[in-house]
């Protein structure tokens, strides 16, 4: 293997030897883009002095560069530096740069993480820098860092850049892509006087310049009160001044903003450059890698501008899904779009309005964004799940680029007595209102009916196993969405009784207090009533992979063996991010459950949750009656009527999880299909494990039941591209077709508080526990729970909460509702709330006013 390379030498197969810095800057250089001269010192001089260094084990970072440091350059590598630092001039000026292995990948930019050398001067001054970037490739941030990405120590080598130095007389950096706001093709360039290293490092606050559409629109002075310079015999020197006006010219600032775009559409993605401009006025790009921030955009074939909400903030899922767990989606929404007239051709493509992007769901609904019912409807829709999105949408309303283009009701009318006729909406609100036993019954017979269609015979072959999940999948959400015109008469009816009580919804939460027939408070409670009954020894005594391997082996205690048993032949169904058909349900990975009955069980004190439950029950009558009598005094048939009504509403209120309980159920069955179809393909050599069929889509795994070929490679590259994803800590609510998030062009938090919406009164201070995956997680009685969104897997942490702050949802949103049901004070929708709130701080969390106080 070469020892060094010029930049002309180095291609798109070079990256083991050369790195991501010099890789990309040979990919500039062959592309005839203005880059300094230079050449690579290869990861085979790395390997040589690296050999036998230990990559793992306690104090990695600090014995590892001393190893690189103390260690003699080897004969060979140091006549390679000198002549190759010779070709570039007698005594030339160079900056001397780190290029590592796993340097600027897709998912995680390595930008500051090993060291620069500026204005080197002198063979023996480049060995020397050499050696030292050698060693930063150890520094603790480097060596945290990568540990943090999930990147190998052993994988990593480093290469190292020699590149003629630009004696700048202006330098610092340019993003092709906004990258605060996301929006793509509006260039963002930081600017200042001499060597950018002042820009790049944070030295200096510079004039910043925003292009758009070729005009530059946005001009802001910083006051670069410090110059880094060249020393003519090398080395740097920072140079305090006082020089406040613009350092660029706008001609000058088109040019880069142009020279920007030509990168990006050579590498077709968004770039984060570094530039500089010398003394004669010569424009010069010195690096230039993939913006790794940047929040993919949403498939689209639609023109114009369009408007993405995130399923997965309305379902409080973060993380990405499965690729058979998107297919079914997309299965799941042509049912649903069926309904109102809008199916597709192909079930299996999914409702026209879904996308896909970052391995997560997205809704189009840049038509009801621009139609008149739709601006009527979204915001009220919205305040129910997802509050902070509200004040998104409203924005965008007044957007020039997303003015009305629908004023007609029609379609929407028509559209919506479709829904409501193949729901039979009008008789099972009648029903509701008249019948309730009736009503509750028909939500039973769905689950029934539910039962006996997912069950199949032994006897089926794989390709039917397909066939009914399929069929399963298309048909099951129209059955169970029937149960809504139930739930939405009780909450209309809720409605009602604010306006004839002349007490606004606000105030009304206690009625919502402990309601029967939800079926994720019911498995709580049962959850709860089960640790009281189970031998707690192992529970207090054991970690919890140890109680798991106990309950697997099916050695735990009789009665915990036998009552966990039955929990999970109900309850087992559910899990994490329990949408995604894909991700393993509690009778597969019981550490969550068995994880929560510990913390249950080391509880002293307090009342039990069933009593809480009681009390609950208990206030909401009280409340019922208060209202019945307020309502009273405005006129004697309202109190009748609010008391009928609100009794409704805690009816069927509950039910509101029921479609989902059904849903997942239903995709956990498929999912135990489709592990029996999986097994088929690995005995056919299609596939390495069962479980690998989730990383394959419906027509995939038709085709290789078919006979297709090896789809193992396919799998790997699908694997990894979900375990990326899921280090993804940032998704937006709301995303627009150009890359803007509009969240980010509104007001951020005032410091001290934290303002979300209000989801559960009262008012609570306590200590604080973040949490961002429930499994294992461990909450003190009486602590208060921030995460960043919940579904039903996280409710078990609920009994043992003071409070809780989300940063997604509204006050219908899952989270909200169980917070009421439990009595606990809740604020949802609070902006960064896991980032600006740490574990063990103590905060006030006022339920009412929608409030987080913070020290």
């Amino acid at each position: 293997m070469k020892t060094a390379m010029d930049f002309s030498e180095i291609d798109a197969g070079a990256l083991a030897e050369a790195g991501g810095k010099a890789a990309n800057l040979g990919e500039l250089t062959r592309a005839g883009l203005p880059v300094p001269p230079g050449w690579v010192l290869t990861t085979e001089a790395y390997r040589q002095v690296a050999e036998g260094l230990e990559t793992s084990g306690d104090g990695l970072a600090e014995r590892a560069r001393r190893h690189l440091l103390e260690t003699p350059v080897p004969a060979a590598v140091h006549e390679t530096i000198v002549k190759s630092y010779a070709a570039l001039g007698d005594d030339v000026p160079v900056a001397v740069r780190s290029s590592a292995t796993a340097e600027d990948l897709p998912f995680a930019s390595f930008a500051g993480q090993q060291d620069t050398f500026l204005n080197v001067v002198g063979a023996e001054a480049v060995v020397d820098a050499v050696r030292r970037c050698w060693a930063s490739l150890w520094t603790d941030r480097a060596v945290a860092y990568r540990e943090s990405n999930g990147i190998d120590h052993a994988a990593v080598r480093l290469a190292v850049v020699v590149q003629v130095m630009v004696d700048a007389r202006v330098a610092g950096v340019m993003f092709t892509a906004n990258p605060v706001t996301g929006r793509r093709r509006e260039a963002v360039i930081d600017a200042s006087p001499g060597l950018g290293e002042a820009v790049v490092s944070g030295a200096v606050n510079p004039d910043r310049f925003v292009v758009r559409g070729g005009e530059v629109v946005e001009r802001q002075a910083g006051d670069k009160r410090l110059v880094i310079r060249s020393l003519p015999g090398g080395g740097t020197e920072r140079v305090e001044t006082t020089d406040d006006a613009l350092c660029l010219t706008d001609d000058q600032v088109r040019e880069l903003a142009a020279l920007g775009a030509r990168v990006e559409d050579h590498y077709g993605a968004p770039q984060d450059t570094e530039w500089a401009v010398d003394g004669a006025g010569r424009l010069w790009l010195t690096q230039a890698r993939p913006i790794t921030t940047l929040y993919p955009l949403p498939e689209t074939t639609r023109p114009g501008l369009r408007v993405f909400f995130s399923v997965n903030v309305a379902q409080g899922v973060m993380g990405p899904l499965t690729p058979m767990g998107v297919a079914a989606f997309r299965l799941i929404s042509a049912g649903g779009a069926r309904l109102a007239g809008h199916g597709p051709a192909d079930p299996r493509d999914g409702a026209p309005f879904l996308a896909v992007s970052g391995e997560r769901m997205w809704l189009d609904i840049t038509t009801a964004v621009r139609s008149r019912p739709g601006r009527a409807v979204l915001p009220r829709a919205l305040t129910l799940g997802e509050a902070r999105a509200v004040t998104i949408v409203e924005r965008l309303f007044e957007d020039p680029r997303l003015t009305l283009a629908h004023t007609s009701r029609r379609p929407f009318l028509r559209g919506f007595g479709r829904f409501a006729r193949r729901l039979h909406l009008p008789s099972r609100v009648l029903m509701a209102l008249t019948r309730p036993r009736a009503a509750l019954a028909y939500t039973a017979r769905i689950g029934e009916e539910l039962d006996r269609r997912l069950t199949l015979p032994a006897s089926v072959t794989p390709a039917q196993r397909l066939d009914h999940a399929e069929r399963m999948l298309y048909g099951t959400f129209p059955v169970i969405l029937s149960i809504m015109p139930i739930v939405i008469t009780g909450y209309g009816l809720f409605a009602l009784a604010s306006k004839l009580s002349g007490v606004p919804l606000n105030e009304m939460g206690d009625v919502l207090r402990s309601v029967p027939h939800n079926p994720t408070t019911e498995m709580d409670l049962e959850l709860w009533e089960l640790s009281t009954r189970i031998e707690p020894e192992p529970f207090r005594d054991l970690p919890v992979p140890e109680l798991v391997r106990l309950y697997q082996e099916e050695r735990l205690p009789p009665v915990a063996q036998r009552e966990i048993t039955a929990f999970m032949g109900k309850y087992g169904h559910r899990g994490v991010a329990e949408i995604d058909l894909g991700v393993p349900r509690w009778s597969e990975e019981p550490a969550h459950i068995l994880g929560v009955l510990a913390n249950y069980l080391r509880m002293d004190g307090g009342l039990a949750p069933s009593e809480l439950f009681a009390k609950g029950d208990e206030e909401a009558r009280a409340t019922i009656a208060d209202l019945a009598a307020r309502a009273r005094r405005r006129g004697r048939w309202r109190g009748g009527v609010v008391r009928f009504g609100l009794g409704r509403t805690r009816m069927y209120a509950g039910l509101r999880e029921l479609p989902k309980f059904y849903l997942v159920k239903t995709l956990a069955s498929i999912r135990r299909s489709l592990l029996v179809v999986g097994e088929h393909l690995v005995d056919r050599g299609v596939l390495d494990s069962a479980g690998d069929v989730f990383y394959l889509d419906l027509r995939e795994v038709r085709a290789a039941l078919g006979g297709g070929g090896d789809l193992r490679d396919s799998v790997a590259r699908r694997r990894e591209a979900y375990q990326r994803e899921r280090r993804r800590r940032h998704v937006p609510r709301v995303l627009l077709s150009d890359g803007t998030e509009p969240e980010t062009l509104g007001e951020s938090a005032t410091d001290g508080a934290l303002t979300g919406t209000a989801a559960s009164a009262g008012t609570v201070t306590g200590v604080a526990r973040v949490v961002l995956d429930p499994v294992g997680a461990h909450l003190e009685p009486g602590e208060i729970l921030v995460c960043p969104s919940t579904d039903p897997g996280w409710t078990p942490l609920f009994l043992t909460a003071g409070g809780l702050v989300m940063e997604m949802g509204g006050a219908m949103s899952h989270g909200a509702v169980v917070a009421r049901e439990y009595g606990i004070p809740a604020v949802v929708g609070v902006p960064d709330a896991t980032h600006r709130i740490t574990s063990g701080q103590e905060i006030t969390v006022n339920g009412a006013a929608g409030t987080v106080e913070l020290p």
